[in-house]
């Protein structure tokens, strides 16, 4: 893995898929903590709705998070040259805490909202918060499925994703490495101690 600190011509490179997983645990577990909370008060429509909408909210927002941009994420993906020797492999810890120090206030929001909102249609705030979570995180899988295929890692620079958009207008390429480079396997979860130990020798 290089660490090497970036100097003249070089750049840093975040990983795609940790970009898009970072918000979602940060989405799923409050969700499910404030459609449990939520649960627990009758609200104007009764549990029983309350329940129903916010199932249908978590399948809606779930598939609608995954399939968004897709199209967008593989012409990135196919078009993607291969990175030089000389960038900077951003650390999967300082992707997701850059990612979640820049979202902390809408996820906070959100949070609120949704607990809110079990006054009016108990736990649906909480269960739509948890189905965006749960979206993402399969966004995030089918990533990897590409890149075990393809037997590539797919990384976009950093400063292109300033606005948390790994598939936005600003980012016009991405780039690749080996299977086994950084910190995060397919898909952007953490390897293992043993496995980064492997590939660093």
């Amino acid at each position: 893995m290089r660490r090497s600190v970036v100097g003249r011509g070089a750049y840093a490179l975040a990983r795609v898929a940790v970009v898009v997983r970072a918000p979602a645990g940060w989405l799923w577990w409050p969700g499910v903590l404030a459609a449990g909370i939520g649960a627990l008060v009758p609200g104007l429509t009764g549990r029983r709705i309350g329940v129903l909408a916010g199932a249908a909210l978590f399948l809606i927002a779930a598939v609608v998070v995954f399939t968004v941009r897709r199209k967008r994420y593989m012409e990135l993906a196919r078009g993607a040259s291969r990175a030089s020797k000389s960038v900077f492999l951003q650390d999967r810890a300082v992707t997701v805490r850059t990612r979640r120090r820049a979202l902390r206030w809408w996820l906070l929001l959100a949070f609120l909202a949704a607990m809110g909102s079990s006054f009016a249609v108990p736990a649906a705030g909480g269960m739509l918060m948890a189905g965006l979570g749960a979206g993402l995180w399969a966004k995030a899988l089918w990533l990897g499925r590409w890149e075990r295929a393809n037997e590539v890692l797919l990384w976009v620079r950093t400063e292109r994703v300033s606005g948390g958009r790994p598939a936005g207008k600003a980012v016009d390429a991405y780039q690749t490495t080996g299977i086994v480079a950084g910190d995060a396997g397919p898909g952007g979860a953490r390897r293992s101690s043993r496995t980064v130990a492997a590939a660093t020798r």
